[in-house]
């Protein structure tokens, strides 16, 4: 018999994020509509609501408008910044190219749309959600799936706490709390670690192509006022990583309130050199003369990191499993031309929201939630996702400049209704890496403490922190493998690809390697849960309430 006690809800949601908060707003909304009352759920693993958020972040408040009309008047922070000013540079290693706007549709030109801190909005929403009833249960990680006999999905349960590294009970051991629901909604964010099960366990990726990601690293600074221009929003492509062949990405830049810019680098994990360090790469974006003269004479003070889905419409997985949906960034919503995914995000969890409403009404409960792909099927996120589906595929098999402007083209088509007959294949991240006797090596510049850093100095910055005594949550699937395999190949990539400095090799030169976890370190991005060539890191969750704590990203 479990020592665990157990809640039942009607809905129980992990994660806290855009499109979680949306589902349990919707939920709470259209049951009242009906006259009747729904338990709501929320867990959330970071310390608080937003502590593990981070984006860009320009938000199409598209959906914001269809789930609380008026947020404006209600105070949403997101309301603060509208974005005044849109411009794309292609940059060379000392110059720019600015894009005109006439060359590219109209829906990537961020009319309408706002700059601010995802994390403050989703503060916001979490006290829209409790307003109506919600319960959010935050420093709550969601540890396991909970199937009932016929195989359905009936719950999730929390992670113990106090479970020493050697896996004893320390002294203020608690067991985990079952939450029992008619309904399990994952919205864990990108390569959610339950997600992953789920999808395995229920195939749902069977018809879909590999799910591909970015990893997206970003910084908050201060910058002096004669700099600062509230609204204004830029994007680039081109250097630095044009430099190394097989590399894909690009940086923004975003005035934001409070004299802040938000800026960061995307390089997309489909690179092919393993010396790569997508770190290195932000940090050398950030001395482009157009870049470092927006920064001069200001002070970083926020840092962090996270995978972004890049798949687009061919790598969404099947939607519904018996017992619950995946929704937001476990699925993978994102809009990568207009490097946007909080709109689609919220919409999702809307959407199967309704669907769920629909059923408990009806008395129903651990069986599909049918209705949800089906108003995906009908909705603007799915033509949305349509018209920009051959992206991402172009600018990879054919290239930054000629596969863009390839894309660009399938783009202004696909918006004035001429659909392309095809939609292109993605291969999966972890495949791509060549061996290191066939590529360079890449010398990166040393930090110079002023405009560019280390990764220490920047995990520090990002608050992040982890009970040292507790069992390793990136787990090794054959711990023989990064030394015998991983570091004869490919030099160890995870040394570089990790952007907060878990993983490292020492005793090379005695003769000696060991493959070193600093899991202290993990900002929870999940890049070594994706690029991995084996596939033999495997990121789970560590006790609640660990990991970064993001202020205002």
């Amino acid at each position: 018999m479990s020592e665990r006690e157990s809640m039942p809800y009607d809905v129980v949601i992990v994660g806290a994020g855009p499109s979680g908060l949306s589902a349990a707003i919707r939920l709470k909304q259209r049951a009242a509509e009906q006259g009747a009352e729904l338990s709501v759920c929320v867990l959330e693993k970071g310390s608080e609501v937003g502590a593990h958020i981070l984006s860009g972040a320009v938000i199409d408040p598209r959906s914001l408008d269809e789930l609380i009309p008026d947020w404006k008047e209600k105070g949403c922070p997101l309301a603060e910044v509208p974005v005044t000013d849109n411009q794309h540079w292609i940059l060379s290693k000392i110059g720019k190219f600015a894009v005109p706007h006439f060359i590219t549709p109209g829906f990537m030109h961020n009319k309408g749309t706002y700059t601010g801190s995802l994390g403050n909005l989703c503060r916001w929403l979490a006290g829209q959600a409790e307003e109506l009833g919600v319960e959010i249960f935050p420093g709550f990680a969601a540890a396991e799936i909970l199937f009932d006999e016929a195989g359905a999905v009936m719950g999730v349960a929390t992670g113990d706490m106090g479970v020493a590294r050697d896996g004893t009970h320390k002294p203020d051991y608690t067991p985990g709390l079952e939450l029992h629901a008619k309904y399990t909604f994952f919205s864990e964010g990108v390569r959610g670690h339950l997600s992953k099960e789920i999808i395995r366990t229920f195939d749902l990726a069977k018809d879909s192509q590999a799910q591909v990601y970015g990893l997206g690293i970003k910084e908050l600074w201060d910058i002096p006022a004669s700099s600062h221009v509230p609204g204004r929003v830029i994007h680039t492509q081109g250097w630095p990583l044009k430099e190394t062949p097989g590399s894909n990405g690009g940086g923004f830049l975003y005035h934001q309130a409070g004299g802040q810019v938000a800026l960061g680098f995307v390089t997309w994990l489909s690179y092919t050199n393993p010396y790569l360090s997508p770190f290195q790469e932000m940090q050398r974006w950030k001395t482009h003369p157009e870049i470092a003269a927006i920064l001069k004479g200001g002070k970083r003070v926020s840092y962090g990191a996270r995978a972004i889905s890049d798949g687009g419409l061919q790598s969404l997985p099947k939607l519904t499993f018996p017992g619950g949906v995946l929704i937001g960034d476990s699925a993978g919503f994102l809009n990568v031309p207009r490097i946007k995914g909080t709109h689609t995000a919220m919409k999702s969890g809307m959407m199967a929201a309704e669907a769920a409403v629909e059923a408990i009404l009806s008395q129903r409960q651990h069986d599909e939630l049918v209705a949800y792909p089906a108003a995906f099927e009908r909705s603007w996120v799915k033509a949305e996702l349509s018209v920009v589906r051959n992206v991402v595929p172009l600018v990879e098999k054919f290239g930054e400049m000629v596969g863009a402007g390839l894309a660009n083209v399938t783009m202004w088509l696909e918006s004035w209704g001429i659909k392309m007959p095809f939609t292109m294949k993605h291969h999966a991240n972890h495949k791509t890496l060549w061996r290191k006797d066939q590529v360079k090596p890449i010398d990166y510049p040393k930090p110079d403490g002023v405009l560019t850093f280390d990764r220490l100095s920047s995990v520090f910055l990002s608050n992040t922190n982890h009970e040292e005594d507790q069992p390793v949550h990136l787990t090794l699937k054959d711990p023989n493998v990064p030394v015998e395999y991983d570091l004869p190949l490919y030099d160890e990539p995870a040394q570089r690809y990790c952007p907060a400095g878990v993983y490292e090799i020492i005793g090379v030169e005695e003769g000696d390697p060991k493959f070193v976890i600093n899991a202290q370190n993990c900002v929870h991005c999940k890049t070594c849960d994706i690029k991995d060539p084996t596939q033999n890191i495997n990121w789970v969750v560590p006790e609640g309430g660990g990991g970064p704590n993001y202020p205002n990203m």
